[in-house]
């Protein structure tokens, strides 16, 4: 892990009710917040909702003597000072800041932040800033014109009763330039696990003191870490969602509850869980909340290791079920009910029937034509004879995927000629290889390829077109409709719209060879263009015919029958 803080403590304190002394020691580099960055402090603070604001964690050191050694945190509580010192200075406030700054590197910033004077600002580059961060706060307020003291007032109740610091004190053995190299390394702040991390070994040390037990405690963690790592464990567990810096947030964050993506506060989930890793006295230790930690860890490796858990529980999590909601179901439930259960949910979000299936598509309900594609590849994997069978769900969040034509029958979409230059290209490459179609047919259409490409207009292209067409489309044009779900297939998307609109022949050429490469191919759609649903004695290898759609929707239905609603009633419109 980037920045393993094991032997500090925490605390809160409201930002205007921070004193002391604080240092900033040479191995930090000045003040250097812009006026983007001061402007989105004031806002934030102005604007913040609900009963606390949390700020970034400031990181402290004892220095030997009555003062703070300021690892973390220069920028926000230099800020901080300036805006209470202008508050004061402005005569918005009868008090200023109650506490100090001073700097290694700069001994008279200390005297130049308690007397701003923007005329020195050119005499360092410290000076500078401080001075232009000063003048920022100074517009702000003027900004509200005769409400300027009305916010002066209300902003300064907002820093002593809402605005929160997370206050964490390293232990006086940390070293504290190797301390501020982790945390800052490409400007990473403390996350919630790793202020709940350093919360639980603190208060584990101070229950078993001596013991070994909190060192087993960061053990284990670094275990669960891993195992979030893993791509396959990610991908199952956490739908798509873009992984944070640790992992194991998603497990806290599920334990917390609460508000998802940007409606959650900042260290929400620190603030829930501190209450049950730091109880009143009386109530249980630290070490029941990290065996809940365990227990919700080891829940989620059972699904992952049960083959149908693993595929039922992570295409609930690509719809976006809440990981907690389903936590608490396993915990309810037998393990037989809660695989049973899963179907239900399963049911219930795609809320679709076996009549529905035939008429659903890309121009109508696509979203739920995907999600029932989707569904039909992971059934296929689960279902498999082969144990080891599985659907790579880390795979299928790192590619774009989308609905395609299996059999697209003409190219009119496109409109440019690189477009039209490669869909002759591939073209012209799957006529080379198909000696058992009729010789003169396949002569003139290869013909009009190579006249197209000598001289591509637009003319020309459609031309070719219609000819290769004509050629490689079954008689009956496989069917009426072209954008059913007889017709559709999961494929990665792209840039390349000429194969989006290439005949089943092309597209089956390119899927076997990205097979080859390694590419990842879901299953049911390697055996879509391998033709595994249609009876061998009814194939045509190289044609995309009815016959091939009806077998293809019959598998479709068969395979999805344990999730399907019995009658067409609630339907989607």
């Amino acid at each position: 892990m980037e920045h393993d803080m094991l032997a500090g403590s925490l605390g809160e304190v409201f930002a205007g009710r921070i004193e002391g002394r604080f240092f900033v020691p040479s191995y930090q580099r000045g003040y250097r917040w812009g006026t983007a960055d001061v402007l989105r402090l004031l806002d934030d603070v102005w604007t913040s909702e609900g009963d606390r604001y949390y700020l970034q964690p400031v990181v402290v050191k004892p220095a030997g003597d009555d003062r703070w050694e300021l690892i973390d945190g220069q920028q926000r509580l230099t800020t901080l000072y300036l805006i209470m010192h202008f508050m004061q200075r402005a005569n918005l406030q009868n008090q200023g800041p109650g506490y100090s700054l001073e700097y290694e590197t700069r001994p008279g910033s200390e005297a130049f932040l308690s007397e701003v004077n923007v005329d020195l600002a050119g005499e360092n580059i410290d000076y500078f800033h401080m001075a232009a961060a000063y003048q920022t706060i100074e517009q702000w307020f003027d900004r509200h014109g005769t409400l300027r003291q009305y916010v002066a007032n209300k902003f300064y109740t907002l820093l002593f009763e809402r605005v929160v610091v997370i206050w964490y004190q390293a232990s006086a053995h940390d070293d504290s330039t190797d301390l501020f190299t982790r945390l800052n390394v490409g400007r990473i702040p403390l996350t919630d696990s790793e202020l709940v991390k350093a919360l639980v070994l603190a208060k584990t040390r101070e229950v078993m003191p001596g013991t070994g037990r909190a060192e087993e405690v960061a053990a284990q963690w670094d275990m669960i870490e891993r195992q979030l790592q893993r791509p396959e464990v990610w991908g199952f567990a956490a739908g798509g969602l873009q992984p944070p810096s640790t992992r194991i947030d998603f497990l806290l964050d599920a334990m917390a509850g609460g508000p998802t993506g940007r409606d959650r506060p900042r260290y929400f989930t620190f603030e829930t869980l501190r209450a049950r890793i730091d109880p009143p006295e009386g109530a249980p230790w630290p070490l029941a909340f990290w065996q809940d930690v365990l227990d919700i860890h080891a829940t989620m490796m059972w699904w992952f290791e049960d083959r149908s858990l693993f595929h039922k529980v992570g295409y609930l999590m690509y719809l976006g079920e809440p990981f907690r909601e389903l936590i608490e179901l396993a915990a309810e439930l037998p393990k037989s009910e809660f695989d049973e259960a899963l179907t239900g949910k399963i049911s219930a979000r795609l809320d679709l029937s076996e009549d529905e299936l035939g008429d659903i598509g890309y121009e109508h309900r696509a979203s739920k034509c995907g999600d029932a594609l989707l569904l039909m590849n992971i059934e296929t994997a689960r279902t498999a004879a082969y144990a080891h069978a599985r659907y790579s769900f880390s795979e299928h969040h790192a590619q774009r995927w989308s609905l395609e034509h299996i059999h697209a029958q003409n190219a009119e979409p496109l409109r440019r000629a690189e477009q039209w230059r490669t869909w002759l290209a591939d073209h012209r490459a799957a006529l080379d290889g198909l000696d058992a179609i009729d010789g003169a047919q396949r002569e003139r259409a290869v013909a009009e390829v190579d006249r197209a490409l000598g001289d591509l207009t637009e003319a020309s292209f459609r031309a070719a077109e219609l000819a290769v067409t004509r050629l490689l489309t079954a008689e009956n044009g496989g069917g009426d409709d072209v954008h059913g779900l007889a017709n559709l297939a999961l494929l990665t998307s792209g840039d390349n719209a000429a194969l989006s609109n290439a005949v089943f022949e092309v597209k089956r050429r390119t899927l076997i060879e990205r097979d080859r490469q390694g590419a990842y191919v879901p299953p049911a759609t390697r055996q879509v263009f391998l033709k595994y649903f249609t009876d061998a004695d009814a194939q045509q290898p190289h044609l995309w015919t009815e016959t091939d759609r009806a077998a293809y929707l019959d598998a479709i239905r068969s395979t999805l029958r344990p999730y399907l609603r019995t009658t067409s009633q609630g339907a989607e419109l």
